[in-house]
């Protein structure tokens, strides 16, 4: 496909050149859990799948069990006692040993076949870090009215503290250079990571990108298990990341702007001009 970006022509990108490490926290999810993986199996990149089982009650866990005996699920990671979903995305990070990490949630809001425009902004050298915004085109189902002013809300406040303008703080996609995501001091064991990555990223000076993406959210009835307590709660994390330490070391790149060629499996190829709009925006500071 013809591309650009900026005033320069992107590369040519190979999205199976890498490893990505696809980390799934799963609690209580047994009737979409075998589902979602089917879907995470069937995208075109080289995918790494680390599950972790946060001490569900509801057969989950031997779900996973019978994944991981059949070569379906490339780690098994089983947390005791339940700790959060926090908790459960970092055991993944360290278990993670793939080139780029990526979070998906185990309940089929999120669209696994969105990774390969995620991954892009990473492997052409654009970014260390890409969001997925539900707010920015995507295709989405039509759900409450105070959870997305909420969302607004809480990316604001972050945006704020941060000095970013990201348009969807709390998303589930948030992928990163693996070597970055390590280098994180993350704490949190429940809904906090997300205010978290996102102000230890903005602390790295890392290379933000977003991508529009589609999003089927569920509702209570479906098993959404976030209310509002987690919402107000998340005020608390932003400020508290963002203000109390430990601040997270600032990224050293590996190729200042250029495209990696160790990721992509060689030199780029330039592609002609003349093709659709790059999805892709860049999150900056507001200064």
């Amino acid at each position: 496909m013809n591309r650009r970006f900026g005033d320069s022509v992107r590369p040519r990108v190979d999205h199976t050149s890498l490893r990505l490490t696809l980390v799934m926290p799963v609690y209580n999810e047994a009737a979409v859990v075998e589902a979602s993986i089917a879907r995470v199996r069937t995208v075109p990149l080289n995918i790494e799948l680390v599950c972790v089982d946060d001490a569900s009650t509801d057969g989950s866990r031997a779900i996973l069990e019978r994944l991981k005996s059949q070569g379906v699920i490339d780690q098994l990671v089983l947390q005791e006692p339940n700790q959060g979903k926090g908790s459960a995305v970092r055991r993944g990070i360290q278990a993670a040993k793939g080139d780029v990490i990526v979070i998906q949630d185990a309940d089929l809001e999120y669209d696994p076949f969105d990774l390969p425009r995620l991954l892009e902004p990473i492997l052409d050298g654009r970014a260390d870090a890409v969001f997925g915004s539900r707010f920015i085109g995507g295709v989405h189902r039509v759900l409450y009215f105070w959870h997305r002013l909420g969302n607004g809300l809480l990316t604001l406040f972050s945006n704020m503290l941060t000095d970013l303008n990201l348009t969807d703080m709390e998303t589930c996609y948030k992928m990163v250079r693996a070597d970055l995501m390590k280098s994180l001091p993350l704490t949190s064991d429940r809904f906090g990571i997300e205010p978290e990555l996102t102000a230890r990223l903005a602390q790295t000076g890392a290379r933000i990108y977003e991508v529009p993406i589609s999003y089927s959210g569920r509702t209570y009835a479906e098993g959404k298990k976030i209310n509002w307590k987690d919402g107000i709660a998340a005020f608390w994390h932003i400020a508290r990341f963002n203000l109390i330490g430990p601040r997270a070391p600032l990224y050293k790149r590996v190729a200042e702007d250029a495209p990696r060629a160790e990721l992509s499996g060689g030199a780029a190829k330039p592609e002609s001009a003349g093709g659709p709009a790059d999805p892709a925006r860049k999150v900056e500071t507001k200064a």
